[in-house]
């Protein structure tokens, strides 16, 4: 290492002497790299928020219907301290029958890169349109739920969570 450092500095030394130098210096190296680590930081960022995305993804899954709110219950932390893994439950109020019954239902992230979160399928013989598991949040954004039901409805719920990494909110 010691080696490498010496010849660093005799070959700078000689160039810059017979003025053919490299006008790289150690200094600059790091001003650029830490030019280039905050445009990929700014970057990331802009993808984040991709609202019109989630409204495609809704607007595709709806195929044109109202939805109604109301009748979907979401468990949601208000505060996530960590967005890698958010506990989500989703319950939508159904009498679960064959002739009415939850066939659908979609998980949207309207601030992830990817806004689609997951789609759950149901049919009458699970008797409650419900499901659990965990998430990943880009940053604090809403969490959007629509439901199809078998009789050609359409239901939403929406939750907004504050998505904090580090003690400072995102």
């Amino acid at each position: 290492m010691k080696r490498n450092i010496a010849l660093w500095r005799r070959s700078n030394a000689g160039a810059r002497a017979s003025g053919t130098a490299n006008p790289t210096t150690r200094r600059e190296v790091l001003a650029s790299s830490f030019m280039i680590a905050t445009i990929a930081l700014v970057g990331q960022r802009s993808a984040l928020a991709d609202l019109p995305a989630a409204t495609a993804e809704v607007e595709k899954f709806s195929m044109g219907r109202k939805a109604v709110p109301g009748r979907i219950t979401i468990g949601l932390p208000e505060i996530a301290e960590n967005g890698n893994s958010v506990p989500l439950a989703v319950v939508v109020d159904s009498p679960m029958t064959p002739e009415d019954h939850v066939t659908e239902v979609l998980l949207i992230a309207d601030r992830n890169p990817r806004p689609v979160i997951a789609t759950f399928r149901f049919t009458p013989m699970m008797g409650r349109a419900q499901a659990s598991t965990r998430i990943r949040l880009a940053a604090t954004q809403n969490v959007i739920v629509l439901a199809n039901t078998s009789v050609g409805g359409l239901l939403i719920g929406q939750r907004p969570v504050k998505v904090t990494i580090g003690g400072c909110g995102g």
